[in-house]
């Protein structure tokens, strides 16, 4: 239950009851209502708006209005007080019963506690990582794929029907390279003596085994056939071992994509996708035959002196017109990209989201264009950049990676940090900045290590129920039990546990919404301080703790608050796609 959207409500209800009209006589628009924390904690719970943006509307003072709004919210049972500060905010403190009430609904609904309906079932397609099938995974695609990962989780968790889709780029220059870069190690395998890999293509050790596969299947027939027959081959072969490898890459990183759209069925069967998309856009009014200036500055791949085929994408929010059809008849980058757009307008998606690097913000307009060329504005699309992250050792620079030849790769990070911190530390800070990666650092055991810092809150957890059942005896205690006792809990320190914990769904939802998954990363690390500060005060004071062998209704009103923390960190790891440990070792 997000409360600030229940007590967005009961205002709304509040300020319905004053009977308020316009200067003109109608009643005013109630939407601009909203309910936050308080920016100061100490004002209150939640603070509303609503005498703010209703003041002018209807002719009074925000004071004044902000004084009758109070008022009929102090008739609400769950307010213990309600002010009015600054220029017409009215701050609300609400009951110690209200939060010992919402401790019941975490214990009833356990990991499911912030799952939202906000998402209404709409589409949504997140394509992230979609990196060149031409060698493993390095650290650059880490960040991409955990941020569109966490993002496509919380989506779902918050009542989206969302798809996660990688985007093979089988096609291309890149892909003739690689196929004679493969070639070279099948001739190697083959006994020749191939010498240094020439500039231009890949140099590393991770296509040795492509090109034994190669020998011990086809022995020496690629060399005894036409060169674009064998390179055809050795393409698909090459191709799949590299996807293969890609996906325990991403599999080792908890990443699962569930649709894999291959670039090359849109230039299969003579381009017969690519066509029908340029023909959709033409009878759209969106194609025409022109010339472009050339480019500020560099003159692009794409751009000539002579008349093309062009989008007309000005006319939809971009830039500048694009290349579609190129003087010669070939189809240029970008109407691939055309052709990719439609399908996944046809599959039925409202919302399409691309995770990208940040050297990629110059896709931007021209992807933005397109969506709305070819949905007819109906095709909702948002592109999230993902800035470089820096990888240091004790804070010096770690150096590239002895297999890829070129940078680190995924693989190796995650066999010698884990998996838990490198999704974690990925997501703590907003994907647009830049990020740097301490090896040292993500794997010491202490609060400056954000992902330790809150397994440890989660460790913590199941260390109080074995305490319990140690100190107790008998059984596991049942939820209703705890939730039960709740009304026990009045310690300023539980109630602030419950408060954070309440914020939770409205957490959700906020991040889903703003496409934002380093929001989850901060709540859960907050969550975790306040967790385990209240654990500090226990340790200093017997009376807070929470076994109390004398007292069981106020142990299992306890145990009820940590459980109840246990479920929200276990949730929100998940989604992050991380463990919540019982114990840390």
């Amino acid at each position: 239950m997000n409360i600030f959207a229940q007590f967005a409500s009961r205002i709304t209800k509040a300020v319905e009851a004053l009977d308020l009209k316009t200067q003109s006589g109608d009643r005013p628009d109630l939407s601009r209502i909203t309910v936050e924390p308080p920016r100061d904690a100490s004002h209150g719970d939640l603070a509303t708006n609503a005498a703010m943006v209703l003041a002018k509307a209807v002719g009074e003072n925000p004071r004044a209005l902000a004084e009758k709004i109070a008022a009929a919210m102090r008739d609400d049972a769950d307010v213990a007080a309600a002010e009015v500060a600054g220029p017409g905010f009215v701050n609300l403190r609400l009951a110690d019963g209200f939060w010992q009430a919402r401790l019941g609904d975490i214990l009833d609904t356990a990991t499911d506690y912030g799952r939202s309906d906000v998402g209404a079932g709409r589409r949504v397609n997140v394509e992230y990582v979609s990196a060149n099938p031409t060698g493993p995974m390095h650290v650059g695609h880490c960040r991409g794929a955990v941020v569109g990962d966490a993002l496509a989780n919380i989506m779902a968790f918050a009542g989206y029907d969302v798809t996660k889709e990688y985007y093979i780029n089988d096609a291309g220059a890149q892909i003739d390279v690689l196929a004679r870069s493969v070639m070279l190690r099948y001739r190697e395998a083959l006994g020749e003596q191939v010498g240094e890999i020439p500039p231009g293509l890949y140099p590393g050790d991770y296509l040795v085994p492509v090109g034994k596969a190669l020998a011990d299947e086809f022995d020496r027939k690629l060399n005894q056939m036409p060169e674009e027959e064998a390179l055809a081959i050795v393409k698909d072969r090459t191709i799949d071992a590299m996807m293969a490898m890609i996906k325990e890459d991403l599999a080792a990183l908890n990443v699962e994509h569930e649709v894999f759209f291959s670039e090359r069925t849109l230039h299969a069967d003579n381009a017969a996708a690519i066509r029908s998309a340029i023909a959709d856009l033409t009878l759209k009014g969106h194609v025409y035959k022109g010339k472009l200036p050339p480019p500020k500055g560099e003159k692009s791949d794409d751009w000539e002196d002579r008349e093309q085929t062009l989008f007309r994408s000005t006319e939809v929010g971009d830039d500048m017109d694009r290349p579609l059809v190129k003087s010669d008849g070939a189809y240029t980058y970008f109407a691939a990209d055309v052709a990719y757009m439609k399908d996944k307008y046809a599959r039925g998606f409202q919302d399409v989201i691309f995770i990208l690097g940040a050297d990629h913000g110059g896709y931007v307009k021209r992807m933005e264009a397109l969506a709305k060329a070819v949905s007819d504005g109906a095709l909702n699309l948002t592109i999230l950049l993902c800035n470089l992250v820096k990888l240091y050792r004790d804070g010096e620079p770690v150096r590239m990676s002895k297999r890829s030849g070129e940078f680190v790769t995924l693989r190796e990070v995650v066999d010698e940090v884990g998996r838990d911190p490198i999704r974690f530390m990925m997501l703590y800070r907003k994907s647009s900045e830049p990020l740097d990666f301490d090896f040292a650092k993500v794997t010491e055991q202490s609060k400056d290590n954000p992902v330790f810092y809150v397994q440890y809150a989660s460790a913590r957890c199941h260390s109080v129920f074995r305490q319990a059942k140690e100190q107790l005896g008998g059984g596991w205690i049942e939820r209703s039990t705890m939730k039960a006792a709740a009304p026990r809990l009045t310690d300023e320190g539980e109630i602030a546990i419950i408060r954070k914990l309440a914020e939770y769904p409205r957490l959700i939802e906020a991040t889903a919404q703003a496409m934002e998954p380093h929001r989850l990363a901060f709540y859960l690390y907050d969550l975790a301080q306040t967790f385990h500060a209240h654990w500090n005060r226990g340790t200093e004071n017997n009376d807070l703790r929470f076994v109390k062998v004398n007292d069981p209704e106020l142990t299992h009103a306890r145990l009820g608050l940590v459980q109840a923390v246990s479920d929200v960190l276990t949730s929100g790891l998940a989604l992050v796609g991380a463990d919540a440990p019982a114990e840390m070792r």
